[in-house]
C-alpha cells in the first residue's frame, strides 16, 4: 500500500473502513496492554522498574528474531529511516522513566489523571505536524473522554502542583511517539522494525539503571516476564498498525479505553466492583469512543471524508 493511499485514508468508503479496523487495533491494544501492566506491577513489587525494562526488552527481541527466522522474513528487520526510529525508542524511553518517576512523586491516580492528557496532545499535534483534519466532532468526542478519564481518577488538589508538570511531560513525550509512529508507518517501515529498534533503545536505556542496584532473579518469575514480554510485543504490534492504518487524531483517543478495560479486569480477576464514579467515568469514556466508531462507520457508508 503507498503512502499517498495511507494519506488519504479517510477520503473512500473502503479507506473509511480501514480507519475502522484501526480503530479496533487500538481497542485490542489497549485490552492487552492492561493485562501486560498487571503483570509487571506484580513484578516491579520485587525488581526495579529498569530491570523489568531491560530483561522483558531482551525476552521481545528474542519474539521478534525467532518469529521472522521461522517464517523466514527477516527483510523485515530492514531499517530505512535510522532517525525516525531511534527517535521513536528514545521518545518511548523518556515517557515511561517520566510516569514512573512521576508515580514516586505523587498519588497514582493524579500521574494517570495527567498523563491520559497524552490522546488530546497527540490529536493536537497530528493537526499541527501531520495536517491531519481534526473536526470540532472528533475535537468534542476527545475532550467527553478525558472528561471521563478525570472522572473515573478523581484526582485530588495534588493534581495542581508544581510536580504535575512530570507526568505531562511523559503524556507528551508519548504524544510525540505517536506522530513519529504514525510517519513510519506511512513511510515505509515495518511493524516488525518499529517494534525491534524501540525495543533494544528501551532495553539499553534499562541497562542504565544498572549502577542504582537491581535483584537477582528468581525462576519462577521467568515465565511472568516472557508472558510479559509476549504481551508487550502484541500490543505495540496492534499499536503500530492502528497507527499504520488509522490517522492519530482519529485512534489516539482510544487508549482511553484501558481504563475501561482496567475496571473490567479488576472485576473477573480480583471481584473489585467499581464504584459509581467509575461507571459515570466509564460511560463517558465508552460514549466519547463510540460516537467516533459510529461517525466512521456512517461516513464509510456514505463515501464522505471524515473529520
Amino acid at each position: 500500500m503507498s503512502t499517498s493511499t495511507l494519506d488519504d485514508s479517510t477520503s473512500t468508503p473502503g479507506a473509511s473502513t480501514t480507519a475502522i479496523r484501526s480503530i479496533g487495533l487500538m481497542l485490542a491494544s489497549s485490552g492487552v496492554l492492561t493485562i501486560n501492566d498487571a503483570m509487571v506491577k506484580w513484578l516491579a513489587q520485587t525488581y526495579p522498574v529498569g530491570q523489568v525494562m531491560s530483561l522483558r526488552g531482551v525476552f521481545v527481541m528474542g519474539v521478534v528474531i525467532a518469529w521472522v527466522l521461522a517464517r523466514r522474513h527477516t527483510g523485515q528487520l530492514r531499517v530505512y529511516n535510522w532517525r525516525l526510529q531511534l527517535a521513536r525508542g528514545g521518545l518511548m524511553s523518556l515517557s515511561t522513566f517520566l510516569f514512573v518517576t512521576a508515580l514516586t512523586l505523587m498519588p497514582l491516580a493524579d500521574a494517570i489523571a495527567i498523563a491520559f492528557a497524552g490522546p488530546i496532545l497527540a490529536t493536537a499535534l497530528a493537526a499541527l505536524l501531520l495536517r491531519e483534519p481534526v473536526g470540532w466532532r472528533r475535537w468534542c468526542a476527545v475532550a467527553v473522554g478525558f472528561a471521563g478519564v478525570i472522572m473515573m481518577m478523581r484526582p485530588t488538589p495534588e493534581l495542581f502542583r508544581l510536580v504535575a508538570i512530570v507526568p505531562l511531560l511523559a503524556a507528551l513525550m508519548g504524544a510525540c511517539r505517536d506522530i513519529v509512529t504514525r510517519k513510519m508507518g506511512t513511510g515505509g517501515e515495518s511493524t516488525l522494525a518499529i517494534l525491534f529498534i524501540s525495543t533494544f533503545v528501551v532495553t539499553l536505556a534499562g541497562l542504565l539503571t544498572i549502577p542504582w542496584g537491581w535483584t537477582a532473579i528468581r525462576l519462577s518469575d521467568l515465565a511472568l516476564f516472557a508472558g510479559s514480554a509476549l504481551l508487550v510485543a502484541l500490543a505495540q504490534g496492534l499499536m503500530i498498525e492502528s497507527f499504520r492504518l488509522g490517522e492519530v487524531g482519529l485512534v489516539a483517543p482510544f487508549k482511553y479505553a484501558s481504563l475501561v478495560w482496567a475496571v473490567l479486569l479488576g472485576l473477573l480477576v480480583w471481584g473489585d466492583l467499581p464504584g459509581p464514579w467509575t461507571w459515570a467515568g466509564a460511560t463517558l469514556v465508552v460514549g466519547g469512543g463510540l460516537y467516533i466508531w459510529r461517525r466512521e462507520f456512517a461516513l464509510a457508508r456514505s463515501g464522505r471524508r471524515s473529520a
